[in-house]
């Protein structure tokens, strides 16, 4: 028996009555429908089985209507196209629609039932009348309403009414407000927009501004339901349940009140076409004796491709085929129109007559083709819509083409109209897995799951978001691309520039651009506005006061979030000034103020350097301005310039938005201003951590709301090998993010589908003490996980399903509820869709949680280079260069300087035995270059000098080093990688180490390793010598006529075992031991150099005796190291070099050793 209730909800009364329906046939084609006499408001619906039996529904679908014809599907969540049923027959499952229906007719479509039973149903449905005027619109009627005296008109406005219809355009509704305004509701290819008309007069056309638009597909007869509500000059229109916000003219009313009204219903019968094994056949009954023949039908679709129809032809055996292909429409060639896979309604007409075949899309206004085959095209006996029926079951068709999925109707044959009901009773033609009387057709993306701008488009069963210069990535551009600073950018090992950062990740504030200077300990993030010059002030005419305003690169909202997660910020204010004063006048109001700060910004009457309200400059701060009597040096009204200037740090007065000059037109007044880019340094959100110390601690805060979309980022680092991340937990749903193993991170959640797992397995530890990045990503479409640098891993969702997430428990960070499997370690920078958690905060205040965690260096300090040192900081690291030849945020930016002929750079090494008799030296001062293990050299270098003597260490007993550049001449193939070492024997106590390294091997240079021996020691250090030689004395003669040349080039990153001459003669030429004579300039020469220390020169030119080297790869100079071995009392050389050339014949050479 079928009942209708009342709203009460009443219950299914199991024990009355007995039977329940059960069809003859068991399969999917059969259905229940319900006349409920009048339209109703459906609530909810409740199923039995059949009484006493084995039969049951385990699954099914609902359907109503208004007439008993075109069907429409009801769907929860907008995605779950079906209900679960029972598990016997006695118990009553009953479900409470989420949005009621409204309809007079009900339909129950078994989709699966009790495998060892037949299909049974006995059901009851909850509801109430449902009573409204209706009216019929023909296409050129209308219906005016006019206000009257007592309507009033208030603060909000509200038009609400219900329409149906069957034409894809047409006017829905028009208001006319005053000042010749007019909002207009028009319906376009089944999409409502609501545009602003600007009435000029009745004898000229009206110009409009779409303002939005809302809803796809309402051009499918059934109802939908719109709403606009205004409120001031905020209208939000809404399209059954969703909803857009527009901001109207001002002065712009709607009335007050409600409209309901309808378009008229002609039936039309729709078919829908939902698989691959869809298929409808009918009969062909036109003789085709007469030569000709038509058939016409319209289709709608989301698929660029699928078969139409075909048939076969009565003579020469051949087929039809009439398909879409990339959107166009063809029959045996590409013709037709185009873009097909709209979603809208498409007429195709095709004819055969006198010879002639055509083909038309739309009435013609599509596009037609003509063709004249050699022989007639006709239907033999049947024809075929869709695809095709199984294989072996129909000879006479074929589909080599894909399937159709969509819906058709108004199909004719030969002028005579098909009734699919009678197709649907099994009384005319054939057809599988169809779906009659209705047209499930879908549309994905309204509204768009694709976030940021990310462009949707889909098929019949799917969508897909592009998601190109958007920002964004992901299935559905959720996760930006970007990271949140430069502080981020900094610690995946970024140097200086401009880089594009998101301040709430996957929030909605736009990607913005910035400088990232990452040359300071801090990393400061710069941005720009309209003029950071320093500018002249020319007032206006007529003008006493001179406004400038400035406008940032980034926007109101982005500013606010720099601000608020920076842990400093800064913005330079100056002025310079010839009799203008500044501030202070005798009645006690500034001359000048700036607005700064949020919006339009505040006042603000104190000077850069000085506290907010203070009205000062930072002179009258620190007491030092030009006249002692006054606050700023621009007030002592001087006829010499001045200046005021300092920084503003008050993160609540930023930015600065413009400034007002008020004394700048007396006679003779001057002035120039300059304010410079905000920079802000410091990521609270990136260094924001707590340590978990107990597998049974936990943070706990409000629940996750992610419902259609979620993603989570942390960074953690443990010696555990488990542990629960992240934990949230609902009546069914849940997510969780865990270590499950020392080599695996597990995302797991339930969206009500049953659980679903993301796995990323690593081929290192994760328990190893360091920061490993974690992100992953939960939407309507899939989900993702990524580990660190690794692939990521995704899970599909089901295409029929639940999608949205609920959660209701707390929070759990580092923990579960149970308090099991608790996670001991590190946790830090946890966003969820793009919200920074405070764990320092909470952490404050939780047992066995400490905010913050040090030890940063172990993660990140293989990103300082070149003997930088990694050096800890409360949040973060430096890399400390005090021992390297290099600057820089990582010791990687070359010192490089050009070298002139009489330029020369003299490193003084403090001998320790002087030191030792100076009592002002402490022994902490000695230098430990005086004392050597061995010596460590090396250096980069672009000439075209040769010879020429590159770098001169020198003790106080007269024993040197010498390394240098020289020519050879030319070798064959044989001779090449060969070295020559030359030792001179001055006096007999002294040894002296000429190094002269040559290699003709040009390209693919591989390092090689030598070692030599002597029988003396290189000690007592005295200086190091770059570029000409000044002290001659006690050098062999050749030797010194070397080093009196100079050297012409660039020198960069020159080092001697910790000893740093050029970076000391650049940068600490008042605080180191060096002196410099001649012309120095620092320059980025040696800046382009590769940083492989063995790969090959990129150009070099060998002609004749002399080798020219153009370019040389850094670290291509020779490296030295001398190990002292103090029982043998003798030297090891070990070194390698790049290259070297000719050698002078007069050269000295008193021992050789050659080394192959």
């Amino acid at each position: 028996p079928v009942f209708l209730s009342s709203p009460s909800l009443s219950s299914v009364r199991v024990d009355e009555g007995a039977g329940g329906w059960s069809p003859l046939s068991s399969d999917r084609y059969q259905w229940l429908e319900v006349d409920l006499g009048e339209r109703t408001k459906i609530t909810a619906v409740a199923t039995q089985g059949r009484y006493g039996s084995s039969d049951w529904l385990t699954s099914y679908q609902l359907m109503f209507s208004d007439k008993g014809h075109n069907w429409k599907q009801f769907r929860q969540e907008d995605s779950i196209g079906f209900f679960p049923g029972n598990s016997n027959a006695d118990s009553v499952v009953q479900y409470k629609l989420h949005q009621p229906a409204v309809a007079r007719f009900l339909r129950f479509i078994p989709l699966d039932w009790n495998p060892v039973g037949r299909i049974g149903l006995r059901l009851e449905a909850y509801g109430c009348p449902y009573t409204s005027d209706i009216m019929g619109f023909d296409g050129s009627s209308s219906l005016t309403f006019r206000l009257g005296p007592r309507l009033k008109h208030g603060s909000k406005q509200v038009v609400s009414l219900k329409f149906k219809t069957l034409r894809n355009s047409g006017t829905l509704l028009h208001v006319e407000g005053q000042d010749g305004m007019a909002l207009s509701l028009e319906l376009e290819r089944g999409t409502l927009h609501i545009l602003i008309v600007l009435l000029i007069n009745a004898s000229t056309s009206s110009s409009s501004e779409q303002l939005t638009s809302l809803g796809s597909l309402l051009d499918d007869q059934h109802w939908h339901h719109l709403v606009m509500r205004q409120r001031n000059s905020q209208l939000n229109l809404t399209v059954d349940k969703h909803t857009e916000t527009v901001e109207t003219p001002k002065g712009f009313n709607l009335w007050d009140g409600n409209v309901t009204f309808t378009c008229a219903e002609p039936v039309s019968v729709a078919v829908t076409f939902p698989g691959p094994s869809s298929f409808l056949q009918l009969p062909w009954t036109a003789p085709s004796s007469s030569g000709e023949m038509s058939l016409e039908f319209q289709f709608r679709t989301w698929n660029k491709a699928g078969l139409l129809l075909t048939f076969s032809l009565p003579l020469l055996g051949g087929e039809v085929w009439l398909y879409l292909n990339d959107a166009r429409l063809h029959l045996q060639i590409q013709k037709g129109g185009s873009a097909l896979n709209d979603g809208q309604w498409h007429m195709v007409d095709l004819t055969s007559r006198r010879g002639r075949l055509t083909v038309s899309v739309n009435k013609q206004k599509g596009g037609v083709a003509h063709a004249s085959p050699s022989f007639p095209v006709m239907v033999l006996d049947q024809i075929f819509f869709g695809g095709c029926p199984a294989q072996n079951y129909n000879q006479d068709c074929r589909n080599p083409y894909d399937t159709f999925q969509g819906c058709m109707r108004l199909i004719t044959l030969d002028s005579q109209p098909v009734d699919l009901i009678m197709v649907q009773q099994r009384l005319l033609g054939n057809y599988s897995q169809l779906q009659i009387d209705m047209c499930g057709i879908i549309d994905r993306c309204s509204p768009s799951h694709c976030e940021h701008g990310g462009l949707c488009s889909q098929t019949w069963s799917v969508f897909h978001c592009n998601c190109s210069d958007s920002g964004y990535s992901g299935a559905t551009c959720h996760s930006s691309v970007y990271e949140q600073s430069c502080e981020a950018y900094k610690h995946n090992g970024n140097t200086s520039g401009y880089f594009y950062i998101d301040v709430d990740s996957s929030g909605p504030i736009k990607p913005q651009l910035v400088y990232c200077n990452m040359t300071d300990e801090n990393t400061w993030m710069e941005v720009q506005h309209n003029n950071t010059e320093l500018t002249k002030v020319r007032p206006s005419p007529g003008e006493n006061q001179h406004m400038v305003h400035f406008n940032y690169m980034s926007a109101e909202e982005q500013l606010k979030a720099i601000l608020h997660q920076s842990e400093y910020c800064q913005q330079e204010l100056s002025y310079q000034c010839r009799k203008s004063r500044l501030l202070n006048t005798q009645e006690g109001s500034p001359f000048s103020w700036w607005l700064g700060g949020p919006g339009l910004g505040l006042v603000q009457t104190y000077w850069g350097g000085a506290h907010p309200g203070s009205q000062q400059c930072a002179c009258g701060l620190q007491g030092d301005c030009v006249d002692p009597q006054l606050y700023c040096n621009c007030d002592a009204d001087r006829l010499e310039w001045n200046e005021d200037s300092g920084l503003i740090s008050h993160k609540e007065s930023l930015p600065i938005r413009s400034l007002v000059l008020g004394d700048v037109r007396r006679p003779g007044s001057e002035a120039a201003y300059r304010v410079g880019s905000l920079q802000c340094h410091g990521d609270r959100n990136f260094w924001n951590a707590a340590f978990f110390d107990k597998e049974t601690s936990y943070l706990h805060f409000p629940t996750f709301h992610g419902e259609l979309s979620a993603d989570i980022a942390f960074f953690f680092k443990t010696t555990a090998s488990f542990g629960v991340f992240l934990e949230n937990l609902g009546i069914k749903d849940f997510i969780r993010i865990e270590l499950s193993s020392s080599n695996q991170v597990v995302f797991s959640f339930d969206v009500g589908n049953g659980p679903l797992e993301v796995q990323v397995n690593s081929s290192y530890l994760l328990n190893d003490n360091r920061w490993h990045r974690v992100r992953a990503e939960r939407n309507v479409k899939e989900a993702s996980l990524r580990l660190d640098d690794l692939p990521v891993a995704t899970q599909e969702a089901p295409a029929e399903g639940h999608i949205h997430l609920q959660l209701n428990s707390q929070l759990f960070i580092g923990g579960t509820a149970s308090r099991q499997r608790g996670f001991r370690g590190c946790i830090r920078s946890l966003q969820l869709n793009g919200v920074t958690l405070d764990l320092e905060e909470r952490a404050e205040i939780t047992p066995g949680v400490r905010p913050g965690c040090p030890g940063h260096c172990s993660s990140y300090g293989s990103l300082c280079q070149n003997q930088g040192r990694c050096v800890e900081k409360t949040t973060g690291f430096h890399c400390d260069c005090s021992l390297s030849a290099y600057i820089g945020a990582f010791c990687h930016t070359e010192v490089s300087a050009d070298f002139k002929p009489t330029t020369s750079v003299s490193y003084t090494i403090k001998d320790p035995k002087e030191l030792s008799r100076n009592s002002s030296y402490s022994p902490s001062s000695f230098h430990p270059d005086s004392i050597l293990r061995g010596e460590n050299v090396s250096l980069s270098f672009r000439t075209t000098q040769s010879p020429a003597l590159l770098l001169l260490i020198s003790s106080t007993f007269t024993e040197y080093l010498a390394l240098l550049i020289n020519s050879h001449g030319k070798q064959d193939a044989s001779s090449l990688n060969s070295f020559t070492f030359f030792s001179a024997m001055i006096y007999d106590y002294i040894h002296a180490f000429i190094i002269i390294l040559f290699i003709f091997q040009i390209d693919d240079n591989a390092r090689e390793d030598f070692n030599l021996s002597s029988a003396e020691e290189l000690s007592s250090l005295k200086s190091l010598v770059l570029g000409q030689i000044q002290d001659l004395d006690d050098l062999d003669p050749d030797l010194a006529r070397l080093g009196s040349l100079g050297f012409t080039g660039c020198l960069s990153v020159v080092q001697f075992n910790s000893i740093t001459p050029l970076k000391a003669a650049l940068l600490h030429p008042e605080t180191s031991p060096v002196q410099v004579l001649g012309p120095l300039v620092r320059s980025n020469c040696g800046s382009s150099v590769s940083a492989n220390p063995y790969s090959a020169e990129n150009t070099r030119h060998l002609s004749g005796n002399r080798m020219t080297v153009t370019w040389v790869t850094q670290q291509m100079i020779t490296r030295l190291l001398i190990i002292r071995k103090i029982t043998l009392r003798s030297a090891v050389l070990i070194g390698f070099v790049v290259f070297a050339s000719c050698l002078p014949a007069s050269f000295p050479v008193y021992q050789q050793l050659y080394l192959h």
